[in-house]
């Protein structure tokens, strides 16, 4: 007997978001036939061996409204050709071509929202793209049934706004196993200064990633390594180049988790400076603090809504005050001296225990149930 198909759909390239993987992997588990979609980009990176099918489309556009306008009718094309028995959307941008499908053919669609949407920065300075997504959002989201979203502020947030319940199945990372951590000589990193770790696939804007190299002038005896990409790099580079910076700041492309981690886990401070710009950021608990957490680092972060409450709930680490770079130097210098620094570090392991994917997930199972006894 074959298995139900469910394809995921999302509009990155797939392999860097664990999210999503994370995801189809419970429904891999589950007894569905996983089929994730996609799209490639000129710079992405080849997809690893996963037990479940992918499919990444080659568009001509890569930004701009050309490119929703195209991608949504390669997705929904896409859709069409095939014969689900459950639907995953990931996000605003790939919900209309989900949902007109299961809607005609009367098919199951889980809605996964990552952030809102309609508040990324990117769409702050464009009211005309904005009042579009949020006609459109405005339209689908009241109809779902299934929801999930990344933490309960936001969920709280879509309840009051659409009046529509949204599960809360946050970005924990599921713990990467390798063989051994490498040391710092076989990763070519310095051995005789500490790490101040920023990674990430959204390094962009209003990330507090420009304040963070500028604090480098005044660190004592420490680098501070950038890991991943995002919208803001290239100009993050040349702002490195300051005399004052000058071979204080360290860049390594994205690279897959069983790689990351090896970085991630040599790193004796870890980075999460979002500002409060906009809604998303104020509300957001990056997966980048549980992977901190995860490889027993402690954290320096903003003190947003989210991850303030975890970081004094387990007290792994620090919060900034603000984002004055010399204000930020001043909190690295004391983490990397104080004598807590190891009352962190011990405190990362209960709020790794506490804080697994094994235990998350169980959000995601609870609602296969649901849905197969409707």
């Amino acid at each position: 007997m074959s298995k139900p198909l469910a394809i995921v759909s999302v509009i990155n390239d797939l392999v860097t978001d664990r999210r999503v993987h994370k995801s189809c992997m419970v429904l891999h588990e589950q007894g569905y036939d996983v089929l994730l979609v996609g799209r490639a980009l000129p710079d992405s990176l080849p997809m690893d061996e996963r037990p479940y099918r992918t499919h990444r489309m080659k568009l001509k556009f890569t930004k701009g409204p050309r490119f929703y306008a195209e991608f949504m009718l390669r997705l929904a094309s896409f859709l069409k050709k095939h014969d689900p028995a459950l639907l995953v959307a990931n996000d605003l941008d790939t919900l209309r071509p989900n949902y007109q499908l299961a809607t005609k053919r009367n098919i199951p669609l889980i809605y996964d929202s990552h952030e809102i949407f309609c508040e990324v920065p990117e769409l702050q300075n464009t009211p005309l793209k904005k009042k579009i997504w949020e006609r459109l959002e405005k339209q689908i989201v009241p109809n779902l049934k299934y929801c999930i979203t990344v933490n309960q502020s936001l969920a709280n947030w879509f309840k009051e706004k659409y009046g529509v319940n949204f599960r809360v199945v946050r970005n924990i990372p599921d713990k990467i196993k390798v063989d051994r951590i490498k040391t710092r000589e076989e990763l070519k990193l310095p051995t005789d200064k500490k790490i101040i770790l920023l990674q990430g696939a959204g390094i962009n804007i209003q990330r507090g990633a420009e304040e963070a190299i500028d604090a480098m002038q005044w660190v004592d005896n420490a680098i501070l390594l950038i890991i991943g990409s995002g919208d803001a790099l290239e100009k993050l580079k040349v702002r490195s180049q300051k005399s004052e910076v000058k071979g204080g700041v360290v860049f390594l492309q994205k690279m897959k988790p069983a790689e990351l981690v090896q970085y991630t886990s040599n790193a004796d401070i870890g980075l999460s400076l979002d500002k409060d710009t906009n809604i998303n950021y104020r509300f957001s608990l990056p997966n980048k603090i549980f992977d901190y957490v995860h490889a027993g680092v402690p954290v320096l972060v903003s003190p947003l809504t989210e991850i303030k409450s975890f970081v004094e709930k387990y007290k792994v680490g620090v919060c900034i005050e603000n984002h004055d770079p010399k204000h930020i130097a001043e909190k690295m210098n004391f983490m990397l001296s104080s004598p807590e620094y190891n009352t962190w570090k011990a405190n990362t392991k209960k709020a790794s225990e506490e804080n697994s994917w094994e235990k998350e997930k169980k959000v995601w199972t609870d609602l296969i149930s649901e849905l197969r006894k409707a």
